[in-house]
């Protein structure tokens, strides 16, 4: 059978997604000539192998792009089961749900996922990390445009809790204060953002009290009403909750040195910053979902291709 055990034809996977019991399902497409009507998916990643116009391709949950290895997101699913299960039901409900109930389905995810065995296995084999100062978000005000600025590029901007409420702040500034007609958010130093702090992970033990929290400070809740009038200027790296909280912006430009990556999975849980919805949106659910699954960096040129970015831009000096 194609790909071992995981291999299946979309005619089986239609009368056994009941009894399926693997962690994904692989479907080669160049072996399908006919189209299932009564195609239901198992609770698992379902992935195609072959040509993205393929009248079964819409069907499945994601498609291996040309740079991608579908034995290494078997790998990384195989390690992660029970997440990557999580966002790919996540990502099928995204695209029927408004923004702001699309970040109450992730949050709701996520906080499962913080309480799993998994997730506490990782954190208990981090090592010890070096305190560093507090992170800031600079916020300036140029004729009608409100400058947001990351300012912790010793951390190479990762988003500690100081900066997760200040964003907060800055994005309910730009929605009360209706004269701001562009917001603008950058960062300084040789990396957009590396995502979340790290160390703060597994702070805060009970899932329940940790999605309370997510709705109430969570930076992309206030994001999305403003998100028409964003705009990032992204150089170097853009990972995870940076990347999440970009992806919301009507326009985004980066440096040809720029890269992007969701590492989420291998941490056993799902882009918890609001990504889940905003790269939904940005890109679709599949391409979302490969970056999830596969845990892969993009460089900035499949970053255009695919309308994450909307620009290239000389490099910022």
């Amino acid at each position: 059978m194609f790909f071992g055990v995981l291999g299946v034809s979309a005619a089986d996977l239609a009368r056994e997604a009941g009894q399926w019991r693997e962690p994904a399902a692989f479907v080669d497409l160049g072996q399908e000539e006919n189209d299932v009507s009564e195609l239901v998916l198992p609770p698992c990643p379902v992935i195609g192998i072959g040509p993205r116009d393929h009248r079964l391709a819409h069907r499945m949950d994601t498609i291996v792009e040309a740079g991608f290895e579908a034995a290494a997101i078997a790998d990384a699913i195989a390690r992660q089961p029970l997440a990557a299960a999580a966002v790919t039901q996540l990502l099928r409900l995204v695209p029927s749900l408004s923004l702001e109930e699309g970040l109450a389905a992730e949050s709701m995810a996520y906080a499962m996922l913080q309480g799993s065995a998994a997730h506490r296995a990782w954190i208990a084999v981090q090592p010890l990390r070096e305190a560093k100062p507090e992170g800031r978000v600079d916020l300036s005000r140029v004729n009608d445009d409100l400058v947001v600025t990351l300012d912790r590029p010793e951390a190479g901007n990762a988003i500690d809790r100081a900066m997760r409420d200040r964003l907060h702040e800055a994005f309910g500034l730009a929605n009360v204060d209706e004269t701001i007609a562009r917001i603008v958010l950058r960062a300084k130093g040789k990396a957009f953002s590396l995502g979340a702090e790290l160390s703060e992970f597994g702070t805060t033990t009970d899932p329940a009290t940790a999605h309370r929290i997510r709705c109430l400070t969570l930076p992309a809740r206030e994001a999305v009403r403003c998100a028409g009038r964003l705009e990032v200027e992204v150089d170097g790296a853009c990972v995870g909750a940076g990347l999440e909280l970009a992806a919301y912006a009507r326009r985004i430009t980066a440096t040809r040195r720029s890269w992007f990556q969701l590492p989420e999975l291998a941490m056993g849980i799902l882009p918890g910053a609001g990504g889940c919805v905003s790269l939904t949106r940005r890109i679709g659910r599949q391409r979302a979902l490969l970056m999830i699954l596969s845990g892969r960096r993009i460089k900035a040129s499949r970053a255009l291709d695919w309308g994450l970015i909307d620009a290239l831009m000389d490099e910022i000096s």
